[in-house]
């Protein structure tokens, strides 16, 4: 699959990864390393982690879906704003907001090479969910 770092990126996140965590290897690459820094911490994971916690979402989550907001590209080097909304196992019936990050990720080989990241937990108040409404 020889995807733009952009395309990578978005579909990626766009994706079901975390329904088919083998589809990860598609845009990971083996050499993998996120840096995330969380509302509950900092988090160095590399590739195994990553594929790991694609496995631990579907036990989670019926649904996830990343609503994408902005998707800016400079060479290998691509910037990611999206919330995560989800719909539980419990209530499959309401699509609740998770959280928002932010991602910058440069790609080697056309895969997702190192990631640095923010994230915080979802505010549903009006304002802030217009604040990540798409650029033109």
């Amino acid at each position: 699959m020889s995807l733009t770092p952009k395309d990578c990126v978005a579909k990626f996140y766009s994706s079901d990864f975390y329904r088919n965590p083998d589809s990860v290897k598609d845009y990971l690459h083996p050499d993998a390393q996120l840096f995330w820094n969380s509302s509950g911490g900092f988090h160095k994971l590399g590739y195994s982690e990553i594929a790991g916690m694609s496995k631990e979402l579907s036990q989670s989550f019926e649904h996830l879906r990343a609503d994408i907001s902005h998707l800016l590209s400079d060479g290998d080097t691509v910037t990611i704003r999206f919330t995560y909304y989800v719909r539980t196992v419990e209530n499959p019936d309401e699509e609740l907001p998770m959280a928002h990050f932010i991602s910058i990720w440069e790609c080697k080989d056309g895969k997702m090479y190192k990631g640095h990241q923010i994230s915080q937990q979802a505010d549903d108040s009006p304002e802030n969910l217009d604040s990540f409404l798409p650029i033109n």
